[in-house]
């Protein structure tokens, strides 16, 4: 016994010794540490077979058990992921550090603003006690009618370097001073998550915009990319430099003619004449400044110079100063004197107001600038995916492809519609003589053709534009580009559609007489891209047609439509909204012909009070079966009820390809559609007015309708009464949270009309993303377009029963979302929804049970 115990304990310590070797730290040579280097940048985690082939492969290793090198790949992971969560943090830290000195910089320079408001308040209280009332007057005149800087005389060569550093003297007096009495824009509040600081001129000649940031980008390729002002402000047409020569300290001068297009039909365009100043000061900082110059200057002919007015540009420019932990400290200035007296008095607003210059100009370099900055350290900029709708795994540099593709569309898009809208002289461009009323304006241009490589068409006479402004009135315009957007049905010809889209195809091309199609009246949304705010979406729109004739019934005569749509935030003050589409081949070569057409709502008003105060309410209205929807969001019971009292002005402008023997009958087509577009739009703008709204949570209907608390109370009573279930908690049945439940609940629950052509009228959260839509767009959905053969054959099969006893089970199954999706379910329940007189059937209700997407 004695022995068998004193072998069992050396067994004992064997395996204690071998575990603690096992255990051990193990000090590796440079040359096994290379070997499992390299392939640890093969395979940062290989399996327990790799690991033994490593050793059986290396004989270095053999000496070293398996369990080490798991342990010796661990801390290798460790010490990788470390380094780059060092590495970030210390971007982070110094991102941080630059953003800290701004806002301090920022802070002093309110504290001088401050001082400076106060000395002036003490010297005009000074004056109101010793000068008399009259003297007080004629003193405010005079100081209000002397100009501030009086623009000096070019024509001397010699006096440009003084123009020039005048110019750079005042214009970082605004950029870092108090030369101008800056506010913070509203809607622009700064934080962590915000592009910058942006202010407004508040009392000042002209209207001026500021904005400060932090990019990641050397200052003098900040400086190259935004002197190039026609590559990211998309209303500058044209940007020549007639004559540059240095300045004799290091610099630049240039002398500038720029042109800019009108927003709307109603105004002329703006040009101007500037001399041009780019310097390095002693600190290191880049100094790109500009301001107008007297006289006419250079620029084109008289006859294309009197579509333009030239307006002022006073000292502006940018301050592009390098940082400490990386990157440029960037300040904007954009101040111009747009000559409002010479437009409208309605549209006066459009060019008084500091706002639309801060979007237009400030805020868009900002966004330029930052864009490229993204694309150069490998961020996504303008996100795209497949048309289907999901999103898919693309390398780097085929992604980074696509998005400067989407930019340049958007780009093509946005130039000609803006070229449509002003139709320039040298263009090509001339006005069509009408005998009608001149509500909307038809000009041609028979030097426009659709000739490409592989498209050519060169039978085509050119291009007809048929355009119009109009002014609306308390239509917010975030609604109204929504409701353009997803109800193309209600404005929208589809035949005229078909007209434009037949004539990008060879050999197609016909006018009057192409072929009867039948259009359903649903368009399918296929996103492209969109950019990482949300401000722009890039989409193709297809229409679905069939033909009526069997011999076509072979031929696909679906339409297609590349469509960008921007301005769908209504907190962005002064910002415009536009949707803008082009008909494409379904194929889409690379030199097709864009023909843009669109629409362009551009506030003339600013919104009353902070717009995180201002509770805007988004409802449309279905024409056909008044539904109007309220805000998808619960605002809490605090929020004012919203009076949006604001003037826009809406633009339109639709062009069609026309052929020289038919140029009457596509003029004469061309403004009957556009007055019928501008009749739908004044209904439609009507409808969508808000007339004092009320924060709703969901859906609410309009007063031909039930309420949508009511609606979910028919809901789920009828439920009750006929499944003999309850739909939701018995503690929930009463007041809001009725609503608020059947909201959130987990299966999809969704309400259709009884028509003929059954449409959604309704559907909670889980329904909206099953269907893959929004609460606009659920109406243009019919109840046949979710279901596939099987289950189409299943509801029908079943729908005597349903007339019959109210309710029935319906099999698992697929449907199919709005992007083509598939969707399986568990089971379907479907029932009839009375009204609370339990006699009048309202609608049928579906409740989709563990749906997920295949």
């Amino acid at each position: 016994m004695a022995m068998v115990a004193q072998q069992h304990r050396e067994s004992s310590s064997g395996s204690i010794n071998r575990h603690l070797d096992s255990g051990k730290y193990v000090r590796y040579t440079a040359e096994q540490v290379e070997a499992l280097e390299r392939v640890y940048s093969e395979c940062p985690k290989p399996s327990s077979l790799r690991r033994q082939q490593l050793i059986r492969e290396c004989p270095i290793l053999s000496n070293i058990e398996p369990k080490q090198i798991k342990v010796w790949f661990q801390n290798r992971r460790c010490r990788e992921k470390q380094r780059k969560e060092s590495t970030r943090l210390h971007s982070v830290n110094k991102k941080l550090s630059a953003m800290n000195k701004l806002l301090m910089e920022e802070n002093d320079r309110l504290q001088k603003q401050v001082s400076q408001l106060v000395c002036e308040n003490g010297y005009m209280r000074h004056q109101l006690q010793s000068a008399s009332a009259a003297t007080t007057d004629a003193s405010c005149e005079s100081a209000a009618t002397t100009p501030r800087h009086a623009l000096k005389d070019a024509n001397n060569p010699a006096g440009l370097l003084s123009i020039a550093e005048e110019t750079l003297a005042e214009f970082l007096s605004k950029a870092t001073g108090t030369a101008v009495d800056w506010v913070q824009m509203p809607g622009m509040k700064p934080g962590p998550d915000s592009v910058g600081i942006f202010a407004i001129s508040q009392s000042c000649s002209g209207v001026a915009a500021r904005a400060c940031s932090l990019v990641s980008l050397e200052p003098s390729k900040i400086a190259e990319i935004l002197k190039d002002r026609s590559s990211w402000f998309r209303d500058c047409r044209s940007l020549e430099v007639f004559t540059m020569f240095p300045a004799g300290n290091g610099g630049t001068i240039e002398l500038v003619y720029t042109q800019t297009y009108a927003p709307t039909t109603l105004a002329p365009a703006r040009d101007f004449w500037t001399l041009r100043y780019t310097t390095t000061l002693e600190n290191g900082s880049v100094v790109v400044c500009e301001r107008s110059l007297s006289g006419t200057g250079a620029g084109p002919s008289t006859a294309a110079a009197s579509q333009f007015l030239r307006a002022e540009m006073l000292p502006s420019g940018y301050l592009i100063r390098p940082s400490e932990g990386g990157g440029s400290i960037i300040h904007i200035v954009d101040h111009l004197n747009l000559k409002a007296w010479s437009v409208p008095e309605v549209l006066r607003p459009l060019y008084e107001s500091p706002n639309v210059i801060a979007q237009k100009m400030t805020i868009a370099a900002l966004r330029y600038i930052r864009q490229i900055a993204q694309e150069t350290s490998g961020e996504i900029v303008y996100r795209s995916w497949p048309a289907t709708g999901c999103s898919t795994h693309i390398q780097p540099e085929i992604k980074q492809n696509l998005e400067r593709v989407a930019v340049n569309i958007v780009f093509l898009l946005c130039r000609g519609f803006n070229d449509a809208i002003n139709s320039f002289n040298d263009d090509g461009w001339s006005l069509l003589n009408s005998d009608e009323a001149e509500d909307v304006v038809v000009a041609i241009n028979s030097s426009k053709t659709l000739s490409t490589g592989s498209n050519n068409l060169s039978f085509i006479g050119g291009i007809l534009c048929a355009k119009a402004s109009m002014l609306l009135q308390n239509v917010p315009p975030a609604v109204l580009v929504r409701f353009l957007r997803e109800h193309r049905s209600e404005w929208a010809d589809f035949n005229v559609d078909a007209f434009s889209a037949t004539s990008l195809k060879a050999s197609s091309y016909a006018y009057p007489g192409m072929r009867p199609t039948r259009f359903t009246g649903s368009q399918i949304i296929m996103p492209l891209g969109h950019t990482i705010e949300h401000e722009e979406m890039l989409e193709v729109i297809r229409l679905e047609g069939h033909p009526l004739g069997e011999e076509d019934a072979f031929i696909p005569r679906d339409i297609h439509l590349l469509q960008m749509c921007s301005g769908v935030d209504e907190n962005a003050v002064g910002a415009c909204s536009e949707l803008i589409f082009a008909p494409i081949d379904e194929m889409f070569p690379d030199d097709a012909p864009l023909v843009p057409s669109g629409f362009r709502i551009i506030p003339l008003d600013s919104k009353p009070g902070d717009s995180q105060d201002t509770l805007t309410a988004q409802r449309t209205l279905d024409l056909t079966s008044s539904l109007e929807v309220g805000p998808e969001t619960n605002h809490g019971p605090g929020n004012a009820t919203p009076c949006y009292s604001a003037r826009s002005v809406l633009t339109i402008a639709f062009q069609f390809p026309f052929e020289s023997n038919l140029q009457e009958n596509v003029a004469t087509m061309a403004r009957q559609y556009v007055r019928s577009v501008i009749s739908s739009v004044q209904r439609v703008a009507m409808a969508i007015s808000p007339s004092g709204l009320s924060p709703t949570l969901g859906p609410k209907l309009s007063p031909g309708s039930p309420e949508a608390l009511t609606l979910a109370h028919w809901i789920c009573q009828s439920y009750s009464y006929h499944v003999g279930n309850e739909l939701v908690r018995a503690d929930t049945i009463g007041g809001e949270s009725l609503l608020k439940t059947l909201w959130h609940h987990q299966d999809a629950i969704v309400c259709c009309s009884l028509k003929a052509l059954p449409v959604f009228i309704f559907a909670n959260q889980a329904g909206l993303d099953m269907l893959e839509t929004t609460l606009l767009a659920l109406q243009d959905i019919t109840l046949d377009k979710i279901f596939d053969d099987s289950g189409r054959k299943a509801l029908f099969s079943e729908f005597a029963k349903i007339m019959q006893q109210g309710f029935a089970y319906l099999p698992g199954g697929i449907c199919i979302s709005t992007m083509g999706r598939h969707i399986s379910y568990e089971q379907a329940i479907v029932w009839k929804v009375f009204a609370a007189d339990e006699n009048t059937l309202h609608c049928l209700a579906f409740s989709f049970v563990n749906w997920s997407f295949v």
